[in-house]
């Protein structure tokens, strides 16, 4: 019996400030937390045997995998060394061959098949900014080096993170990180072959979510839970959770997933590639396109918001505008030139006619009325 661990104990610091309160895993995306879709996957290939390694934020990760209908084995690595050091963790649940796999990145069922027949075997794929990855160098399909994370790549293949070994990788776990493991293993005569991926997504910075999010909606089904006013014109795959309540001469354009619960218009608009949590209110006249929005927030009337993912439990007062923008923005060391309208952290409060552009504001910003928001706000800052 194939056996798999889900690494998820690590925070993804580089999504903060989305990822203060819970960890990169548990961050939802077509209002399902990204780990889900990896548990999916792995289900659809008949292994049931599936350790999670957790760390950052625990007690969330776990609750949430309790009310999963798979039995999932938990195991806690107590402080985020590193990748190998996770896998170190769940040492003892490990009887047979096994895959190991990132919680926080998405990955099909396909991919899964590809290599879960292989012994010693690593899926990679090929990413356009391949310097925020391990990359991979193959030669005759097999893995020759892995660079991490290199400022001039030499090549666009990178690692998924998503690995077949044998048990007896555990005596090369020598550091914190399983790629050091994998350089050990090729040193010491063992052949690791490369398995491309059928389809892999990952959001290493907040603004990916909205990419992740497009991705995600593309699968979900088509429901209709709540109330939904005889005059709502709907389009394209539409899924509205139990409780929600959709207002008169409301328009929306699939594929869109509302949580329960919400309460939506009259006269909104709500386009593709939209995705909204539970307890959402829109107040009328709003429109909404391509963004995430998470449970709790409230957008008051006459607001557009567009390409942005907004935290849970944020208020924003009428005529918000989310204005998408190129810019550069610095996050870590790196600096970015990336375009989209807004990311808020959890309870951001805004206050009526303000405007966000191109901007990232970290948790329980307040921001006074008729302002315009560019660039980095920290957490707690109050916009006068």
């Amino acid at each position: 019996m194939m056996q798999a661990i889900i690494l998820a104990a690590g925070e993804g610091s580089r999504l903060r400030p989305l990822t203060r309160s819970k960890p990169k895993a548990m961050l939802p995306v077509a209002n399902r937390p990204i780990i889900e879709y990896v548990i999916d996957a792995l289900l659809e290939n008949g292994i049931r045997d599936i350790v999670v390694v957790v760390g950052y934020r625990k007690e969330d990760v776990i609750r949430h995998l309790n009310r999963l209908e798979a039995p999932i084995q938990v195991v806690v690595q107590e402080r985020q060394l590193g990748t190998a050091d996770a896998l170190r963790a769940a040492e003892s649940e490990i009887t047979d061959d096994f895959l190991v796999l990132p919680g926080d990145n998405y990955i099909n069922a396909e991919s899964i098949a590809r290599i879960k027949r292989e012994r010693n075997a690593m899926l990679v794929a090929e990413h356009p900014n391949p310097s925020n990855f391990g990359v991979v160098v193959i030669r005759n399909g097999f893995v020759r080096e892995i660079i991490e994370k290199p400022e001039d790549a030499p090549t666009f293949t990178v690692s998924t993170g998503v690995y077949s070994f044998t048990p007896d990788v555990f005596s090369y776990l020598r550091t914190n990180e399983i790629p050091d493991a994998i350089s050990a293993m090729i040193a010491s005569g063992q052949r690791i072959r490369a398995i491309p991926a059928d389809d892999w997504q990952d959001a290493i910075y907040p603004w990916d979510l909205l990419k992740l999010n497009s991705r995600m909606l593309k699968g979900i089904t088509p429901e209709i839970g709540g109330t939904v006013d005889a005059s709502v014109i709907r389009r394209g795959t539409v899924h509205i959770g139990t409780g929600t309540t959709i207002g008169p001469n409301t328009v929306i354009y699939g594929p869109v997933t509302i949580g329960s619960n919400c309460n939506i218009g009259p006269n909104c608009v709500i386009m593709p590639d939209a995705s909204i949590g539970n307890r959402v209110v829109l107040e009328p006249f709003t429109y909404v396109a391509d963004s995430l929005i998470m449970s709790d927030v409230k957008i008051g009337s006459h607001s557009r918001i567009v390409s942005a993912v907004f935290g849970q439990g944020c208020i924003l007062a009428d005529h918000t505008t989310t204005y998408p923008f190129a810019s550069f923005i610095e996050v870590g060391d790196r600096v970015h030139k990336e375009e989209f309208g807004a990311v808020l952290g959890d309870g951001v409060r805004a206050a009526p006619f303000t405007t966000f552009k191109n901007c990232i504001a970290g948790n329980s910003v307040t921001i006074e009325e008729g302002k315009t928001v560019v660039g980095l706000i920290e957490d707690g800052t109050r916009v006068m």
